[in-house]
């Protein structure tokens, strides 16, 4: 899977990987703009920002024209939002490629922020934030974070609060955009089938006169804790949902090979430990998982289940439990060559279409400055041992960097207080 990269004089970068054959063609264009980089009075502004691109731009005044042209292609487009960036993207037959590329820059270059569709819009991403509400396994999620993070932008909702949405203003969005959307923390990904010296000529007339300004960059990620943590959110549920993590790395770190494949052991896929204690032996969650999420300054890993409350205790000790023993014991050889193996080939089964590959390349540039191959990323996961993840165990689970959500019926924080400890 190779890629090639171009940097124009603007400092606009260009990721291609080509695949020969493929029937299709993927353009995404991502930007350093997500919720990490707002202050708190405009939180989801980012958000916001991208649902009006899609509102209507200089030559495609209504979001009709912007639809139809896109639905008359036959493909699929969206855009999305995170903590560091923001994206937009569509995929269509091949042959379709100047199209897309032409409506996916178009959007991102020049949109017009109309009053009235900015108006409506708000009542679209109110209902946005009401249905994230309702969607109890993101709820925990959220709650997490500002349980990790508190009151910074790393513990703040992308999508914002309704407060916000409703007072953000034309004028905030315009110079928000000024401040971000520019060419040296932008990056065009195109992957799929396409001629490459033509395809590179287009993106360079495109967008090489995108001038550049003064980027504004976030604010440091602080993290400081002294004991286990616990955020109690109380909602009449038949079921609890939980996050139950740690304090862990940023991307930077060469850890976090270990880290997520210890992560894997721990609850990927339904042979993990944790699927197998948890949902098998106990019958207490129909979902549970672990996952690593790391960021430019700092990262977590976190177990999430839905569970049956009167069985908390005993969930919340398996997972304590899976904890001490990754810190105490050897992952044995073949159950770390299972994992392994799992990891890779989620990886390389998730990289079979153009806009996984899109975004694998194009999001690795954007948040690390660097790309590395699923090849070389493989590589790095074959090469953890049993050693090293008890060494990334050793220093992750200890009781000062345990943080438990809760969202569901009512619990007593102190019964929890004293479950949630590792020593």
């Amino acid at each position: 899977m190779a890629f090639n990269k171009t940097v124009l004089d603007n400092g606009l970068k260009i990721i291609t990987a080509p695949q020969p054959g493929n029937l299709a063609v993927t353009v995404l264009v991502l930007v350093e703009a997500g919720s990490k980089y707002e202050a708190k009075d405009i939180n989801g502004i980012s958000h916001f920002l991208e649902h009006m691109c899609f509102k209507g731009t200089k030559k495609r005044p209504t979001v009709l024209q912007i639809t139809s042209e896109l639905d008359g292609l036959g493909g699929v487009h969206n855009a999305f939002t995170s903590h560091e960036y923001t994206g937009y993207y569509a995929k269509a037959e091949a042959r379709h490629l100047d199209k897309v590329l032409d409506i996916v820059s178009d959007i991102y270059l020049n949109p017009v922020f109309d009053e009235k569709e900015m108006d409506k819009e708000r009542g679209v991403i109110i209902e946005e934030i009401n249905m994230c509400e309702d969607e109890f396994g993101h709820k925990v999620a959220v709650l997490f974070l500002e349980l990790m993070y508190g009151d910074q932008p790393a513990g703040w909702d992308v999508g914002g609060t309704k407060e916000n949405i409703r007072k953000i203003t034309c004028a905030d969005m315009m110079k928000y955009r000024s401040e971000h959307y520019l060419p040296q923390a932008t990056i065009v990904a195109v992957a799929g089938s396409f001629d490459e010296p033509a395809l590179l000529d287009k993106i360079k007339a495109t967008f090489g006169a995108m001038p550049k300004g003064n980027k504004v960059g976030k604010v440091k990620t602080t993290e400081s804790q002294k004991k286990p943590e616990i955020l109690l959110s109380e909602k009449k549920l038949e079921q609890t949902h939980i996050m139950l993590g740690v304090r862990a790395y940023d991307a930077f770190d060469d850890r976090r090979f270990a880290l997520d494949v210890l992560s894997g052991v721990l609850g990927l896929g339904m042979s993990s430990r944790l699927f197998q204690e948890v949902r098998e032996k106990l019958g207490a969650a129909y979902y549970i998982s672990s996952s690593t999420d790391l960021y430019t300054d700092h990262g977590y890993l976190a177990v999430a289940a839905g569970i049956d409350r009167k069985k908390f205790q005993v969930v919340i000790s398996a997972i304590i439990g899976e904890f001490k023993k990754l810190r105490d014991e050897l992952v044995p050889n073949d159950e770390l060559e299972k994992v392994k193996n799992h990891i890779a080939g989620n990886l390389t089964l998730g990289l079979e279409t153009s806009n996984s590959l899109a975004n694998f390349y194009g999001i690795q540039e954007l948040v690390e400055k660097a790309i590395m191959t699923p090849a070389q990323i493989i590589e790095r996961f074959n090469a953890v041992t049993s050693e090293e993840i008890r060494n990334v165990a050793r220093d992750i689970f200890k009781n000062e960097k345990l943080n438990l959500a809760v969202l569901g019926p009512a619990e007593d924080k102190a019964m929890l207080e004293a479950w949630l400890k590792l020593d």
